[in-house]
């Protein structure tokens, strides 16, 4: 478990001021309404998309390689919606972090809450399945509503980033584990917690499987799923979330669980997760996290980057 960040009276001098300024900013504007703060959130992206090309680039390589056939002009369309998402994504995060219950529980639409309740009843953790939306930060908010879940974090090496972070994520949840503490998550879903696990980065050839995803023959994806699966008295459960027009908020939909799952055969198991979240993906293909290099590791070494 990761211990909480303590407030710390160094965080008043002079080299945090900046970082303060801007955080009482987004503060302000975050008692805007719903509509106005997605409003400022797509202009700040059509901004971002102008500012940080070598996002941009990444962005349309990724999507070139996910969708060949797609004509290179809804490409680019689909890129521009993409960053009006990340831009969406900062006053997500402001929601998640000092939105007050009662407004929160406005923007949550849940569907499927029994398949959580069903695990637990059976006496099992529920580690539970979501791909890396850009509305996430306020997704998981809107879900401790219900019930309070565990996140891996990796803290900030900027101490007051770090403590707002941490304190804002923590918000109707529980408590955060190390992002490399696999044994703090093991033991998490065996005390019956629900946890969060996003198995959709590419975090390297350790403990991965060249599997498709999309048009993309080998990528690799993490076995984690499976390890965790094994390891822990657990129920392996998506949610599919999104953002849904206008002012509604976050449509959480729980999925009933993977069944069987694991099977022992990794490489297919893999792939299953995978074809789950190219399903998710396509539901709203803009909200995705784009930006990620997912294609970084090639299954040979030596092979030309993908970008």
């Amino acid at each position: 478990m990761v211990q909480a960040p303590q407030f710390s009276w160094r965080f008043l001098l002079p080299n945090y001021w900046l970082l303060w300024l801007g955080a009482a900013l987004l503060y302000l504007i975050s008692w805007l309404p719903y509509a106005v703060l997605m409003t400022l959130g797509a202009g700040f992206g059509r901004l971002l998309y102008k500012v940080l090309k070598s996002r941009r680039k990444v962005a349309q390589r990724n999507i070139e390689l996910c969708f060949p056939d797609m004509p290179a002009a809804e490409q680019t369309a689909l890129v521009k919606r993409n960053f009006e998402e990340t831009g969406r994504a900062l006053f997500d995060t402001v929601i998640g972090w000092w939105w007050p219950t009662w407004r929160i529980k406005k923007l949550a639409h849940f569907k499927g809450y029994e398949n959580i309740e069903q695990a637990l009843a059976e006496g099992k953790g529920v580690l539970l399945l979501a791909p890396h939306v850009l509305h996430l930060e306020g997704v998981c908010r809107a879900f401790g509503l219900t019930h309070p879940s565990v996140g891996f974090y990796r803290p900030h090496n900027n101490p007051l980033l770090d403590y707002l972070t941490y304190h804002g994520r923590s918000k109707s949840n529980k408590y955060m584990i190390g992002k490399r503490d696999v044994k703090g998550l093991i033991r998490a879903l065996n005390q019956q917690e629900v946890c969060f696990y996003l198995p959709d980065q590419d975090y390297g050839r350790n403990k991965a499987e060249f599997v498709p995803f999309f048009a993309v023959k080998d990528t690799a994806s993490t076995t984690g799923t499976l390890l965790f699966a094994n390891a822990a008295n657990c129920d392996v459960i998506p949610v599919i979330t999104r953002r849904l027009p206008g002012s509604q908020g976050y449509e959480i939909e729980v999925q009933p669980k993977l069944a069987p799952f694991p099977t022992g055969n990794d490489k297919a198991d893999v792939t299953r997760v995978n074809q789950w979240v190219e399903q998710v993906v396509l539901r709203a293909p803009e909200q995705y996290m784009w930006l990620h290099r997912r294609f970084k590791t090639r299954p040979d070494e030596n092979a030309p980057s993908l970008y």
